[in-house]
């Protein structure tokens, strides 16, 4: 069976994708891609909802990589299933389009309107236009992929007869890297890793809340990447001298670096969501032998 990946999704930012390519490569099928990344990550996304003038430039880079996505589809031999990759809620539209006589795959994951709740942009208008989102593009989708039961339940009943989990796991590279069980860790201070957009579903505060308590504690502390809640997490981390912050490491070497460390640090908000994508990355990236 021939799976075309379609949509302007980032694998650099959202490995999502990719994680799934991989997971049906391994099982037989036959996989392609017609990608065209749009350029925009998730808070430059919500940064548009909590700035609508911005919208039409959205709308344009938008329109450009459909182009580019027609055209490259032209040229493809027909596929057997066509696989929206994550933050599809418009590419799935185009994906109806182009192949009219193929089943629609949609990776949901979580909605839009839901990010924009987690991003607290919640109510008035611009919830509605979300929440208008989200049902276009689970109506257009033939089969709904989420990550969780949970998100499962969520969706609304009438499409939850087509909708499946898919977990979002590990690429193989981040097991490929891992320490060995014993004996091959030098002594030395437990060293902690932390990696996230620091979004208020993240809970990252808490964490630096709790670096703040163990300042002059031999830990070694590592926090990678930026977000919503970075500046409020440094703040409270502020007593903690030994802390060293990363504000971004390439996708292809965040593997060996969550491996050198002992423990990789996960989920810590208190909103009533839960993250499957940060909740099963997290519990399944420590390498064997990790100390908890």
């Amino acid at each position: 069976m021939r799976v075309l990946l379609f949509g302007t999704y980032d694998t650099s930012t959202h490995p999502r994708v990719a994680t799934i390519a991989e997971g049906l490569r391994a099982r037989g099928f036959e996989v392609a891609e017609c990608n065209a990344p749009l350029g925009l990550d998730t808070a430059a996304r919500v940064d548009m909802l909590a700035r609508p003038w911005r919208a039409p430039a959205l709308l344009l880079r938008l329109a450009r990589r459909w182009a580019t996505l027609a055209r490259a589809a032209r040229r493809m031999p027909a596929p057997d299933v066509v696989l929206v990759g994550y933050l599809g809620h418009f590419d799935v539209h185009l994906a109806r389009l182009v192949f009219r006589r193929v089943p629609v795959v949609l990776d949901h994951l979580v909605g839009a309107s839901d990010t924009a709740r987690d991003r607290r942009l919640d109510g008035g208008p611009r919830q509605a236009l979300l929440a208008m989102i989200d049902a276009a593009a689970l109506r257009a989708a033939d089969v709904v992929v989420v990550d969780t039961e949970e998100h499962l339940d969520a969706l609304p009943g009438r499409h939850q007869s087509r909708a499946v989990v898919v977990p979002v796991g590990a690429p193989s590279a981040w097991y490929a890297v891992a320490r060995p069980a014993a004996g091959g860790d030098a002594p030395g201070p437990l060293r902690v890793v932390f990696y996230g957009l620091y979004t208020p579903l993240q809970g990252a505060p808490v964490i630096g809340a709790a670096l703040a308590r163990i300042a002059g504690v031999p830990i070694e502390v590592t926090m990678v990447g930026s977000g919503q809640d970075a500046a409020e997490t440094r703040t409270a981390a502020a007593a903690n001298h030994a802390v060293r912050w990363l504000d971004w490491v390439p996708a292809a070497e965040l593997p060996a670096l969550v491996a050198s460390h002992h423990v990789c640090l996960g989920i810590f908000g208190t909103g009533t969501r839960r993250c499957g994508s940060c909740r099963t990355r997290f519990s399944r990236v420590p390498p064997p032998g990790a100390r908890s």
